[in-house]
């Protein structure tokens, strides 16, 4: 009983103070952008992963935002790995600047960060995802923008390789990459292996993509036996993670998967050199825009299909949060470049983005998905908030955490022939199941 009130009074202080930094600071929902604290002096620095717009795009925003805030100075740090450098700054101490993309911390870890932009309730309001990065009734992160889960492909490849309709099912993707392997000179499929933090990308399919379920990954996920078994019903994780094995142990992968090169890839789809890559609908502005045929690439949804409908997983990109521990005028203005970058740079649209905004417009790219329903994850139960992450530590699979490794071991895998891939599933399930026996997971049949 102790132990239970002493819980329940850490909660209620932490809901105290995290009210009281609300209270101290202007409601972001009301901030009006060029109106409000046009006078106030600050600098704000954006540690972001978009190199691709280092040198274009982001002057421009900063340009536009210092038109109206000519007192605020704005500079980015921008990173090639950041999914793990972004980690090493945040864990390295206070410093590290004004505003990043969240990464992969447990959401109780928020607080310890961030400041709370608002309520969960009342940004939801506003933006679509906003419960993303959520924690104890809090909104700590504003998503930079919104991401459909599918495939970026360039039509012309398919087209010359024969392929008359996408594929809706895994074995009419690998027939089509199996075309394009026999037709044209493109490699079918780009796994991207050697940047690594590609890999994560076949990780966010699981949910909504493959199952039509909204609550699958937060909620069903941590009590599932065995979730990486064959159900024998064509969807499912057990079949996200085969349509790579397959496509690896029949070569319609790069003949040399360790050489990958993440940049140079962007051009290669765009000159028709490759014939698709799985990455989220963020990727495909950027294979538009890296060569002379931006008309050729198109975006399609992952190929699974549920009892006859196709679903498409939908979520936050990464999320903007305000560092915590600098000063007032400096999160103030952080807010409103945040605010800015939200609501007035267009960088969600521009992006190929589902838009934050609620009355936002969605990009021409979303036409293949047409009749399709985007399903976004359903946040976890009340009390099991860390549960995912707590399992996918002790587990070492990191799902939708940087579990990187363990999708480029299913290439190795497959494309070598060292272990199969019902192998390789099982001894993912046997470590789900130790975590959840070790937690005290209970578990649904």
């Amino acid at each position: 009983m102790k132990k239970f009130l002493s819980l329940f009074i850490v909660l209620s202080l932490c809901a105290v103070l995290c009210a009281s930094a609300l209270a101290e600071l202007p409601a972001y929902k009301d901030l009006k952008l060029g109106e409000d604290y046009t006078d106030l002096t600050a600098s704000v620095k954006v540690l972001n992963h978009r190199t691709d717009l280092k040198d274009t795009k982001i002057p421009q925003y900063i340009a536009e935002f210092t038109a109206m805030y000519p007192n605020i100075t704005v500079e980015y740090d921008v990173m090639t790995d950041y999914a793990e450098e972004s980690l090493t700054r945040l864990s390295g101490g206070s410093n590290w600047g004004s505003i990043m993309g969240i990464p992969a911390i447990d959401k109780d870890e928020l607080p310890t960060y961030f400041i709370p932009f608002g309520t969960e309730e009342e940004m939801l309001e506003i933006y679509n995802f906003a419960d993303q990065w959520a924690w104890d009734g809090l909104s700590y992160g504003v998503p930079s923008t919104g991401n459909a889960q599918g495939i970026v492909y360039n039509k012309k490849v398919f087209a010359d390789a024969g392929i008359t309709e996408l594929p809706k099912t895994p074995d009419e993707f690998l027939a089509a990459l199996q075309a394009i392997k026999d037709n044209t000179d493109a490699i079918p499929l780009y796994t991207n292996y050697a940047a690594g933090w590609t890999m994560g990308a076949w990780d966010a399919y699981i949910g909504g993509s493959a199952t039509g379920d909204a609550t699958y990954c937060n909620q069903v996920l941590p009590h599932a036996k065995d979730p990486f078994s064959d159900n024998g019903k064509g969807y499912g994780p057990y079949y996200v993670y085969k349509i790579l094995y397959d496509a690896a142990a029949n070569h319609l992968i790069e003949d040399d998967y360790t050489t990958t090169d993440w940049e140079g890839c962007k051009g290669m789809i765009n000159q028709g050199q490759i014939g698709c890559m799985v990455l989220g609908s963020w990727a495909f502005s950027q294979m538009v825009e890296a060569g002379p045929n931006g008309d050729d690439i198109g975006y399609m949804s992952f190929p699974i299909t549920v009892e006859g409908k196709q679903y498409a997983s939908a979520g936050a990109d990464y999320s903007y949060a305000i560092n915590k521990d600098i000063s007032e005028d400096e999160q103030i203005a952080a807010m409103l470049y945040v605010k800015y970058l939200t609501e007035q740079s267009g960088f969600a649209y521009s992006e190929g983005g589902i838009p934050i905004d609620k009355n936002g417009e969605y990009p021409a790219l979303y036409a293949a998905f047409d009749g399709i329903e985007f399903v976004p994850d359903a946040p976890a139960l009340p009390g099991e908030e860390t549960l995912l992450s707590d399992l996918n530590s002790d587990s070492e699979l990191r799902f939708n955490n940087g579990g990187d490794a363990k999708v480029q071991e299913i290439i190795e895998h497959g494309f070598n022939g060292t272990k199969s891939f019902d192998d390789i599933m099982a001894d993912w399930n046997a470590r789900w199941s130790d975590a959840q026996d070790y937690i005290g997971v209970e578990v649904n049949e």
